[in-house]
């Protein structure tokens, strides 16, 4: 009998030891917490979001695709899918950058911002559909420009109404001359194109290569921008003080754990790039059965999924009258996928032997050109008020609209045919 054990003499039964109050108190802690972290991590993750109600049209989506239910619905199903696990991939990020430091965090959310754009990105090159890529792309960037600012001026001027709205124009400064050089390495090839008197003497090495040297660039250019962002001039990024008191200046802190949040962000990366890849697969069927453009569909619809969470965002820090934050979620987004993600796809595609230039077109690139600029007149005097988010959103709708109308032919390979006269070439 081991000395642990105690025998009963009235009963005739051994007693087995009672263990110490405190060790009963310690075992179950030990023994339940790895679930109660994952219940909260649940929690915090999946429903403290307004989007919880999108979440089932994930597991939708894979039955859809499974079943083959149609492609349509495949294609309607991972659109609303990614639009949560999106705003999430955001939540994500920003948990992360509590651990990391503003330096690696300002990578990470570099590198994650802009995630949904990028999978998709890659999809659609990796199916040589390079209409797909390049207007998703171009509606990234106008969308962060004039619906995301737009609307965050609008909403911000409207619950300020009453006070005098001011921002620093120097951050803005630093992202409208970073979008002025990308409008230029875009409008580079175009301009080569077009000064062709002859539609037969385009040579299309000559734009390829320009293309992939102005993509060379454009990058350098985006790694000194980040430089010059998280190491020497981290003074002009910084947000400006708001006058008021928030909430008896309480620190925010992360919800969920550094690792917590890094198997979380790769689950949901890992999920969002199998809905890319339903989205890139199904889009030309759901264009033709709604009878809807696929200019329309990947320059408006794509953008605005992907951009649920700066939208979001943005529109909140607005209305909290903190402008320096929405400006630098708004712009900072449009100048990732400019001067970072569209040139990484056309290193990518050089690599993979795949023939993509920065032309995206006459059309595609004046829309371009006059949401800079515009966008730049806008934020010139560092003052803002509900009109100008009302011009910027009003210029939003009409782009669409135009993009909207459009039917734009494509050849066998699903690359854009650019119409020369009355014949299509």
């Amino acid at each position: 009998m081991s000395s642990l054990e105690n025998y009963d003499l009235e009963n005739g039964e051994t007693v087995k030891p009672v263990l110490p109050e405190k060790t009963r108190d310690v075992l179950p802690c030990v023994r339940f917490l790895m679930l109660r972290d994952f219940v909260v991590n649940v929690q915090k993750v999946m429903f403290e979001t307004k989007l919880l109600v999108l979440f089932p049209a994930i597991p939708m989506a894979f039955i859809a695709h499974w079943y083959s239910l149609g492609r349509p619905w495949i294609f309607g199903l991972s659109l609303l899918g990614l639009t949560p696990l999106a705003e999430r991939l955001s939540f994500l990020t920003e948990q992360i950058a509590y651990f990391t430091g503003p330096t690696v965090g300002g990578l990470v959310n570099a590198t994650c911002g802009n995630a949904t754009e990028l999978i998709i990105a890659i999809f659609a090159l990796h199916k040589r559909k390079m209409h797909v890529l390049k207007y998703s792309l171009l509606g990234s960037i106008l969308s962060n420009l004039l619906l995301v600012l737009g609307s965050s001026l609008l909403c911000g001027g409207i619950a300020n109404i009453n006070k005098h709205q001011k921002f620093d124009h120097k951050q803005a400064n630093a992202n409208t001359l970073l979008l002025l050089l990308g409008l230029l390495c875009h409008i580079a090839p175009l301009l080569f194109n077009l000064n062709m008197m002859d539609p037969l003497e385009i040579d299309g090495a000559s734009v390829l290569q320009l293309s992939r040297a102005s993509s060379i660039v454009m990058l350098f250019a985006y790694i000194a921008y980040l430089f010059f962002q998280l190491k020497t001039h981290t003074q002009v990024f910084e947000p400006l003080e708001d006058q008021d008191v928030d909430d008896n200046n309480i620190k925010e802190t992360a919800s969920i754990g550094c690792w917590s949040a890094f198997i979380w962000l790769c689950l949901m990366t890992l999920i969002i790039a199998v809905l890319s890849e339903y989205v890139v697969g199904t889009i030309e069927d759901a264009s033709e059965t709604w009878g809807i453009s696929v200019s329309f569909i990947s320059i408006i619809l794509l953008p605005i999924v992907g951009n649920a969470a700066e939208h979001a965002g943005s529109v909140i820090f607005a209305f909290k009258n903190k402008l320096d934050i929405s400006l630098g979620v708004a712009m900072g987004s449009a100048s990732q996928i400019l001067m970072f993600v569209v040139p990484l796809c056309v290193v990518i595609a050089w690599i993979m032997g795949i023939n993509m230039s920065l032309d995206f077109g006459l059309l595609e690139t004046g829309c371009l050109a006059f949401s800079i600029f515009l966008t730049a007149f806008t934020l010139q005097d560092g003052n803002s008020h509900y009109l100008k988010g009302v011009i910027l959103t009003l210029a939003y709708v009409v782009i669409g609209a135009c993009f909207f109308v459009q039917h734009v032919p494509l050849d066998d390979s699903n690359n854009i045919l650019k119409p020369v006269g009355n014949v299509v070439a």
